[in-house]
């Protein structure tokens, strides 16, 4: 049986330079005294969660298209060829995060996706938005197989925020072949609804006592906490044996968000990746907002090696955090990269894992390297190492020595 005890970060001594970095943010913030009593748990949902799925399986030419290249449309935006198929500019009912699928999930769509989204606030139309079609982000087919699910291709997920209509263009790579693209397109408006959770705190959590080299843990928001809806997954939970190897991601959206949204975010990605994709849970393990408030991502308890699906090949023994946001061109900052040292020294710490150290990891299939193909890893690795994306983005991939330095220093290496 497992000894527990509890870690404070202000019971632990501060390491060498390291004051600043331990100055995480451990509460989420609040919205004023009107929200603050709105806020109280068992409060009722303000606006129910939805999904809403419009099939884009139809040749249908956008308002304006002759099929002679490029025209515009009613708003002189330019739209696809006819030989693509689309959706014309549609009134919905309200979404804040939307996403492409299709059926066979094996089945990569060789091709350019657009969508742009009308503001609920404004009625104006966002700029097109080009939503990544690689497969970046899927469970393992072994763990798929053994749970008899039909998991569906997708998109990456993207936040518009508050929206009531949407357009949306799908052209294949060979633009003279529309019947190239995948079976049963399909675009996924999800609406994460609204709840007290909010505005909640993380919650403490027993620690499980270790090795010599466990950092100090860091507050989490569970998923209570954000608001999950444990009924839209799976029940149960499948753990792995231990977590070697911690997996950095970005999720590739917006940056323009306040961080009182992040938990909405997180419900719409969780709805997304369940309902429209036909996962068992969301796919990360962790989320970790541009504020650095750290957040339970896969159900199955925080401490625990609980199998995600975030680094295709390599999901067995890791854990996958992403970072809300895109971090190509942008620089993460010290919030950021000052949660991900807490939170690895801290996880791979339970399991005895250096952070500046590697390990050989061995592949599973359905990624960078085939199947059984040995690969010397850094325990704290970017997507990109595992599979071929550009995932995290440029920016934080290089910000990665730094966090391992810093993870390394607040295990008392």
């Amino acid at each position: 049986m497992r000894a527990f005890r509890t870690l404070s970060l202000r019971s632990l001594p501060l390491i060498g330079s390291c004051t600043a970095a331990l100055l995480v943010p451990l509460a989420l913030p609040l919205g004023g005294a009107a929200q603050a009593a709105d806020s109280a748990e068992g409060a009722a949902p303000r606006t129910a969660a939805a999904t809403q799925s419009l099939p884009l399986t139809e040749l249908t030419p956008l308002a304006g298209s002759t099929g002679d290249g490029d025209s515009a449309d009613e708003t002189g935006d330019p739209v696809l060829p006819l030989a693509g198929q689309g959706l014309p500019a549609t009134d919905t009912d309200p979404f804040t995060l939307l996403g492409v699928v299709w059926s066979d999930a094996d089945e990569e769509l060789h091709g350019t996706v657009e969508v742009r989204a009308r503001s609920v606030e404004t009625g104006d139309w966002s700029e097109w938005i080009e939503l990544e079609a690689d497969p970046e982000h899927a469970p393992d087919a072994e763990s798929v197989a053994a749970e008899g699910r039909q998991p569906r291709g997708g998109t990456a997920p993207r936040w518009v925020g508050a929206s009531d209509g949407v357009q949306a263009r799908v052209a294949p790579e060979n633009e003279a072949d529309a019947a190239s693209l995948p079976e049963g397109l399909s675009l996924e408006l999800v609406h994460p609804g609204e709840t007290a959770a909010d505005l909640l705190a993380p919650q403490p959590e027993a620690v499980p006592a270790a090795g010599d080299h466990v950092g100090p843990r860091p507050g989490i928001v569970i998923r209570s906490k954000w608001g999950a809806d444990e009924s839209l997954r799976e029940s149960g939970f499948v753990y792995t044996d231990t977590v070697k190897t911690a997996f950095v991601h970005h999720t590739a959206d917006t940056n323009n968000y306040s961080c009182s949204e992040a938990p909405a975010m997180i419900r719409a990605i969780y709805r997304y990746h369940v309902v429209s994709q036909g996962w068992r849970d969301v796919g990360y393990n962790f989320f970790v907002d541009r504020c650095g408030t750290i957040y339970e991502g896969r159900a199955g308890g925080v401490i625990e090696p609980v199998l995600g699906a975030h680094t295709a090949g390599f999901n067995h023994n890791s854990m996958g955090i992403a970072v809300i946001g895109s971090y190509g061109s942008t620089k993460p900052n010290q919030d950021i990269t000052d949660a991900i040292s807490l939170l690895t020294a801290w996880k791979l710490g339970l399991f005895d894992v250096n952070p500046s150290g590697s390990a050989n990891r061995t592949s599973q299939g359905g990624g960078k390297y085939a199947k059984g193909t040995t690969v010397r890893m850094n325990n704290i690795s970017g997507h990109r190492d595992g599979f071929a994306t550009e995932c995290p983005g440029d920016q934080l991939y290089s910000a990665l020595p730094s966090i391992r330095s810093l993870a390394s220093k607040l295990q008392g290496r």
